[in-house]
């Protein structure tokens, strides 16, 4: 009888350990893999290429696992594959951001947590590394998975800010508005701002004599970025206070300890 090699019976073994997340991974690289397929048959290749990265970044889990030598909850892995598939495949492809407002709030809002929870790990871990003379309150191990998720949450933004600009996309989310306040518009230049209110009608006209008329003000991606990182906020500190509580009272906080990894040894020692 043929051996299995090494890498099938590490496979097997990740399959008997998490089969939830098999079962999630697989269900959902099919789903993509037939998306990606329709999509060269109509020759839409920008969502060919999203494919391409949604299936990608399905691997990410199982790359950091292997490379930082941790083990990843089960509830954060599938947290973390779904994230993906919501954020490219339904947000992207299947236009979401456009069809639903409140889904890119929904998923920035995740980010938010989701991030946290891996700046908490990181803290976490090197806290417990017996090799290194490092410890932190819970309450400052709070602090920085919060700092370490809005750090991500800005480059992000920085990210959309820069691909609108030099690719001329709209990942900045445009917003009508009836309303809002310039000292630009104000004819005394006092700095003193003019409130405008209660706008009902805004008239675009290009070069070429092409009018577009809004019912509103067109508000160029500014609102979008300060509500993606109000709703990061909000994701980091729900988490935050998890993490401290889950440190305050090791391993006893099931939320927390859904979502934060650990050291491998850590797990085999348990078992």
């Amino acid at each position: 009888m043929k051996k299995k090699s090494p890498a099938r019976r590490e496979l097997l073994a990740q399959i008997r350990q998490k089969p939830a997340v098999f079962a999630v991974w697989t269900i959902l690289r099919l789903i993509v893999m037939g998306i990606g397929i329709r999509s060269i048959f109509n020759k839409q290749w920008e969502s060919v290429l999203t494919c391409l990265l949604t299936l990608t970044l399905f691997l990410a889990p199982a790359f950091v696992e292997k490379q930082l030598h941790i083990k990843l909850p089960t509830v954060l892995e599938v947290t973390v594959i779904v994230f993906i598939f919501c954020a490219e495949v339904l947000g992207e492809i299947a236009c979401f951001y456009i069809k639903y407002p409140l889904w890119d709030t929904m998923l920035h809002t995740v980010n938010g947590f989701l991030f946290a929870a891996f700046g908490f790990c990181l803290v976490d871990l090197l806290n417990e590394n017996k090799k290194i003379k490092f410890e932190l309150s819970p309450q400052f191990m709070a602090l920085v998975a919060f700092c370490f998720s809005m750090t991500i949450g800005v480059i992000w933004e920085f990210f959309e800010f820069s691909m609108d600009h030099l690719f001329a996309l709209d990942m900045q989310k445009d917003m009508l508005l009836t309303g809002f306040q310039s000292v630009y518009l104000d004819p005394a230049q006092s700095n003193t701002p003019l409130v405008l209110e209660d706008i009902t009608r805004t008239v675009i006209e290009t070069a070429d004599g092409k009018q577009t008329v809004l019912a509103g003000y067109l508000d160029i991606g500014i609102a979008d970025t300060m509500k993606d990182l109000f709703v990061n906020f909000i994701g980091a500190a729900v988490f935050s206070v998890f993490g401290m509580l889950y440190v305050r009272h090791r391993g006893k906080n099931r939320i927390a300890a859904a979502f934060i990894p650990v050291v491998e040894t850590e797990v085999h020692t348990a078992e």
